[in-house]
């Protein structure tokens, strides 16, 4: 079971270090949370995307994806949930004073800390609902499905998982050089309500990206 040549793994491992390089709308989460709240912000902003990925890939593995991928329907109910809800927590962050982030209770904004539960929280919903992201596992791991080499859910799953694991190695090394570079800016009132505003502006530019996208 699971008996793959040497190529076999390196393209994949090549494939999977490439996807998890390129600037797109979960690095952009997670850098855009690092920034705004350093090193803790980042990392559950990192493991909630992780997260929400998970759930793809465990819908892949068990064929559901394939119903968004068919089904209007199903895509465009997914699709305006994720629209609503980017579109809901940029306008929080937005309003925001530039206090610590959008979704804490009121003892944490006194603490003057980061809620790392709704900045995870987030990271997860923006995952899960985004339905490009249910298409992209779906047409992308059955490529690296070997006939004989074990069950196709289970080489899904295994492949699914390897992504994951390669994005473990590739972004906490840029959330921290991330939290290094700006460590010292997050002390300014003004820039903290700068970077509510961006925050803000980028979760909408995520929202109405989303809102365009097609089957």
């Amino acid at each position: 079971m699971f008996t793959y040549d040497l190529a076999h793994w390196s393209a994949f491992l090549a494939a999977a270090a490439l996807l998890n390089l390129s600037p797109g709308p979960d690095m952009a989460f997670i850098l855009g949370h690092t920034v705004k709240g350093g090193a803790r912000a980042g990392t559950a902003a990192m493991l909630g995307i992780w997260t929400g990925a998970f759930g793809h890939v465990l819908l892949a593995a068990l064929g559901l994806s394939a119903i968004v991928a068919a089904s209007a329907l199903a895509f465009s109910v997914v699709k305006w949930a994720g629209v609503a809800y980017l579109l809901w927590i940029g306008l929080q962050a937005l309003r925001s004073k530039g206090g610590a982030f959008l979704a804490e209770s009121a003892e944490v904004k006194q603490a003057g800390g980061v809620d790392l539960w709704a900045v995870y929280r987030q990271g997860a919903l923006i995952d899960l609902l985004n339905p490009k992201v249910a298409i992209f596992f779906l047409a992308f791991l059955p490529q690296f499905v070997v006939a004989g080499a074990g069950p196709v859910w289970a080489q899904l799953l295994l492949h699914g998982v390897l992504i994951i694991a390669v994005a473990a190695v590739i972004e906490p090394p840029l959330v921290l050089l991330g939290d290094r570079v700006t460590a010292r800016l997050r002390h300014s009132q003004r820039l903290a309500l700068w970077l509510d505003r961006t925050l803000g502006a980028l979760l909408i530019g995520l929202g109405l990206r989303l809102a365009v996208t097609e089957r």
